[in-house]
C-alpha cells in the first residue's frame, strides 16, 4: 500500500522455515454461528465481512494467526501457525450460488487438520443435538465423520444465554454424542474464551515448516477484501432479502503512492430493474450511504485513505445460474 503501510499479502520470498505446530482449522457452522466474528477477533483486525443475515460470507477466506501458546499443566510453550478457513454457513436451497456456498464449506470440513464446529447458543434450536443435526446440516456431519481431523465444538454467544448454568447441559448433551473431542464456550464477539479455543486447536496440529511467512494476514488480495467490506455494507443498508441479490465487482483498484492513497471503482450488481432503485435509494441516499461506510472500513483495512466509486448495474437471475456466478467471481 502507498507509505510505510505493511500490506495484508506478504511478498513471495520468505524467511527459512521454522518447526512448528501448523495447519489449516476449518470454521464451520449454521449461518450467522459467528464464523467471521471469530476469525477477526482472532486475528484482531476486520478481515471478514460481518453482519446478522444470512450469506454474508460466500467464499471460503483464510486468515493466517501466529503465535505462542503458553506452558499449562504438562503441556510446554508451544509455537503454532493456524490458518484459518472462514467458511460460509450451510444452507440448503436451489440456485448456484447456493450450490457454491454450501461446497465451500463441505470441501473445506474434508481438507481441514482441525475442524471447528460453531453452535450458536442464541438459537435454542441448536441447543439440542438431535434437532441441530437435523436442520441444513446432515451434508457438514458426514463429512465431518468422513474426515481423519479432531473436530472441536465451540458453543458461541454464551454472553447471550441469561441463565449462566443453562450451558451445563448443552455441554452435556453435545458431549454425549462424541462428535468433538472438546466443547469450548466461547463469546466470538467480546473474546471470552477465544485464547483457550485457539490454545486447542493449536496443540492438535501436526508439527511442521511454517506454510506462510510471519507477516502475511490472508491469501485473498486487497481488492477482494474490498469487495468484501463494500458487500457488507450492503448487508447493513438494505432489508432482510435484497442482500442476497447482489454482488459487488471491484473494476479498479489504484494505487497513488504520490498521495498515499486508493481509488476503487466497482459495481453493485442486483438482479431486477426494481432491485436497483432500492440500492441507489432515493436521490441516491441510500448508495451514498453506503459508499460512505465501505469507504472508512476499506481505509481502516488498508490503513491509509480509500475513495470508493460504486455504480448500480442489473445481471438478471445473476444468482441462480452457474455463468452468472462466475461472472461475479464465485469460482
Amino acid at each position: 500500500m502507498p507509505g510505510d503501510t505493511p500490506t495484508l499479502n506478504s511478498p513471495v520470498d520468505a524467511p527459512a522455515p521454522v518447526e512448528v505446530r501448523v495447519g489449516f482449522c476449518a470454521i464451520l457452522g449454521l449461518p450467522n454461528a459467528g464464523k467471521s466474528t471469530l476469525l477477526n477477533q482472532v486475528l484482531g483486525m476486520r478481515l471478514a465481512a460481518v453482519s446478522a443475515k444470512p450469506q454474508t460470507t460466500r467464499n471460503r477466506i483464510l486468515g493466517v494467526h501466529n503465535v505462542t501458546l503458553p506452558s499449562r499443566d504438562e503441556l510446554p510453550e508451544q509455537p503454532v501457525q493456524i490458518i484459518f478457513v472462514d467458511t460460509p454457513g450451510i444452507q440448503q436451497g436451489p440456485g448456484a450460488l447456493r450450490r457454491f456456498i454450501r461446497d465451500q464449506a463441505l470441501g473445506a470440513a474434508g481438507e481441514a487438520d482441525v475442524a471447528l464446529l460453531m453452535i450458536d447458543m442464541s438459537d435454542p434450536a441448536q441447543h439440542d443435538p438431535t434437532r441441530f443435526q437435523g436442520r441444513d446440516t446432515a451434508d457438514l456431519f458426514s463429512a465431518l465423520r468422513g474426515s481423519k481431523a479432531p473436530v472441536l465444538l465451540a458453543l458461541n454467544k454464551v454472553d447471550t444465554v441469561r441463565q449462566k448454568d443453562g450451558i451445563l447441559p448443552v455441554m452435556a448433551s453435545y458431549g454425549a454424542t462424541d462428535m468433538a473431542q472438546e466443547i469450548i464456550p466461547i463469546s466470538a464477539k467480546s473474546g471470552d474464551g477465544v485464547g483457550r479455543l485457539v490454545d486447542a486447536i493449536g496443540r492438535r496440529l501436526p508439527v511442521g515448516p511454517q506454510l506462510f511467512p510471519e507477516d502475511m494476514v490472508t491469501d485473498r488480495a486487497e481488492r477482494f477484501l474490498a469487495a468484501e467490506l463494500i458487500r457488507e455494507q450492503l448487508f447493513h443498508q438494505l432489508g432482510q432479502e435484497l442482500p442476497y441479490a447482489t454482488a459487488v465487482v471491484v473494476e479498479s483498484f489504484e494505487e497513488r503512492p504520490g498521495r498515499g492513497d486508493v481509488v476503487i471503482s466497482a459495481i453493485i450488481y442486483v438482479e431486477r430493474d426494481s432491485q436497483k432503485g432500492i440500492v441507489v435509494g432515493k436521490g441516491g441516499t441510500r448508495i451514498k450511504e453506503v459508499g460512505q461506510r465501505a469507504r472508512e472500513a476499506v481505509s481502516q483495512l488498508l490503513g491509509c485513505p480509500a475513495h470508493v466509486k460504486l455504480h448500480v448495474k442489473v445481471a438478471n437471475n445473476w444468482s441462480r445460474m452457474e455463468r452468472g456466478i462466475r461472472e461475479m467471481g464465485y469460482e
